[in-house]
Protein backbone atom coordinates (compact mmCIF):
# COMPACT_ATOMS: atom_id res chain seq x y z
CA UNK A 1 0.00 0.00 0.00
CA UNK A 2 1.41 3.22 -1.12
CA UNK A 3 0.69 6.53 1.72
CA UNK A 4 0.95 9.93 -1.03
CA UNK A 5 0.94 13.35 0.55
CA UNK A 6 0.69 16.89 -1.44
CA UNK A 7 2.27 19.87 -1.09
CA UNK A 8 2.93 23.19 -3.09
CA UNK A 9 -0.35 24.36 -2.65
CA UNK A 10 -0.95 28.50 -1.99
CA UNK A 11 -3.17 31.64 -2.69
CA UNK A 12 -1.54 33.27 -6.13
CA UNK A 13 -2.71 35.42 -8.95
CA UNK A 14 -4.31 34.92 -11.76
CA UNK A 15 -1.10 34.28 -14.35
CA UNK A 16 1.08 32.73 -12.06
CA UNK A 17 2.48 29.88 -11.76
CA UNK A 18 2.70 26.74 -8.97
CA UNK A 19 4.22 23.54 -9.00
CA UNK A 20 2.63 21.01 -6.86
CA UNK A 21 4.60 17.48 -5.77
CA UNK A 22 3.23 14.23 -4.62
CA UNK A 23 5.39 12.42 -2.32
CA UNK A 24 4.93 8.64 -2.21
CA UNK A 25 5.85 6.46 0.72
CA UNK A 26 5.36 2.33 1.75
CA UNK A 27 5.35 1.28 -2.01
CA UNK A 28 7.27 0.76 -5.31
CA UNK A 29 6.39 4.16 -7.34
CA UNK A 30 7.83 3.09 -10.30
CA UNK A 31 4.97 0.48 -10.21
CA UNK A 32 2.23 2.87 -9.89
CA UNK A 33 0.65 5.00 -12.61
CA UNK A 34 -0.01 8.35 -11.22
CA UNK A 35 -2.73 10.98 -11.67
CA UNK A 36 -3.81 14.89 -10.26
CA UNK A 37 -7.27 15.39 -9.74
CA UNK A 38 -9.20 17.96 -8.42
CA UNK A 39 -11.96 19.23 -6.58
CA UNK A 40 -13.63 22.94 -6.97
CA UNK A 41 -15.62 24.25 -5.10
CA UNK A 42 -19.62 22.74 -5.44
CA UNK A 43 -18.63 20.26 -7.99
CA UNK A 44 -17.73 16.87 -8.39
CA UNK A 45 -13.87 15.85 -8.62
CA UNK A 46 -12.40 15.90 -11.63
CA UNK A 47 -9.66 15.00 -13.75
CA UNK A 48 -6.41 17.14 -14.29
CA UNK A 49 -3.52 15.23 -15.50
CA UNK A 50 -1.85 11.66 -15.66
CA UNK A 51 1.22 9.92 -16.16
CA UNK A 52 2.60 6.08 -17.20
CA UNK A 53 5.06 4.67 -14.95
CA UNK A 54 7.63 5.36 -16.84
CA UNK A 55 6.79 8.60 -17.94
CA UNK A 56 6.93 8.61 -21.06
CA UNK A 57 3.06 8.71 -21.80
CA UNK A 58 0.94 11.62 -20.37
CA UNK A 59 -2.81 12.72 -20.95
CA UNK A 60 -4.12 16.12 -19.90
CA UNK A 61 -8.24 17.40 -18.98
CA UNK A 62 -8.86 19.91 -22.07
CA UNK A 63 -9.21 22.67 -19.57
CA UNK A 64 -5.62 22.62 -18.76
CA UNK A 65 -3.77 21.63 -21.60
CA UNK A 66 -0.82 23.63 -22.70
CA UNK A 67 -1.05 25.08 -19.37
CA UNK A 68 -0.46 22.16 -16.43
CA UNK A 69 2.95 19.44 -17.31
CA UNK A 70 2.62 16.70 -15.07
CA UNK A 71 6.04 14.90 -14.51
CA UNK A 72 7.84 12.30 -12.31
CA UNK A 73 10.81 11.49 -10.91
CA UNK A 74 10.89 7.57 -9.71
CA UNK A 75 14.53 8.12 -8.02
CA UNK A 76 12.79 10.10 -5.35
CA UNK A 77 9.19 8.65 -5.16
CA UNK A 78 7.36 12.08 -6.22
CA UNK A 79 5.21 13.20 -9.09
CA UNK A 80 4.64 16.74 -10.23
CA UNK A 81 2.00 19.10 -11.42
CA UNK A 82 3.48 22.28 -12.80
CA UNK A 83 0.60 25.21 -13.02
CA UNK A 84 1.44 28.03 -15.58
CA UNK A 85 -1.19 30.83 -16.40
CA UNK A 86 -3.07 29.92 -13.50
CA UNK A 87 -6.88 31.18 -13.55
CA UNK A 88 -9.23 31.81 -10.87
CA UNK A 89 -11.57 28.69 -12.38
CA UNK A 90 -8.39 26.30 -11.46
CA UNK A 91 -8.83 27.00 -7.82
CA UNK A 92 -9.88 23.75 -6.07
CA UNK A 93 -8.01 21.04 -4.14
CA UNK A 94 -5.67 19.65 -5.98
CA UNK A 95 -4.85 15.75 -5.15
CA UNK A 96 -2.52 13.01 -6.50
CA UNK A 97 -3.35 9.23 -6.82
CA UNK A 98 -1.85 5.93 -7.92
CA UNK A 99 -2.84 3.34 -10.01
CA UNK A 100 -1.71 -0.54 -9.32
CA UNK A 101 -2.97 -1.65 -12.95
CA UNK A 102 -0.20 -3.65 -15.24
CA UNK A 103 -0.42 -1.85 -18.19
CA UNK A 104 2.19 1.33 -18.33
CA UNK A 105 -0.29 3.89 -19.75
CA UNK A 106 -1.97 7.12 -18.29
CA UNK A 107 -5.20 6.76 -17.50
CA UNK A 108 -8.16 9.63 -16.65
CA UNK A 109 -10.68 7.50 -15.19
CA UNK A 110 -11.26 8.41 -11.35
CA UNK A 111 -12.48 4.71 -10.08
CA UNK A 112 -9.21 3.11 -11.72
CA UNK A 113 -7.10 4.88 -8.71
CA UNK A 114 -6.35 3.17 -5.58
CA UNK A 115 -4.96 5.15 -3.24
CA UNK A 116 -5.52 8.77 -2.69
CA UNK A 117 -3.81 11.87 -0.97
CA UNK A 118 -5.56 14.37 0.98
CA UNK A 119 -5.19 16.79 -1.54
CA UNK A 120 -3.73 20.59 -1.37
CA UNK A 121 -5.38 24.03 -1.83
CA UNK A 122 -4.61 26.00 -5.14
CA UNK A 123 -6.21 29.35 -4.85
CA UNK A 124 -6.36 31.75 -8.23
CA UNK A 125 -7.28 35.26 -7.13
CA UNK A 126 -8.36 37.34 -10.05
Amino acid sequence: QVSLVESGGGLVQAGDSLRLSCAASGGTFRSYRMGWFRQRPGKEREFVAAISKTGGRTIYADSVKGRFAISRDNAKNTVYLQMNSLKPEDTAVYSCAADRDIADIATSSIPRYDYWGQGTQVTVSS
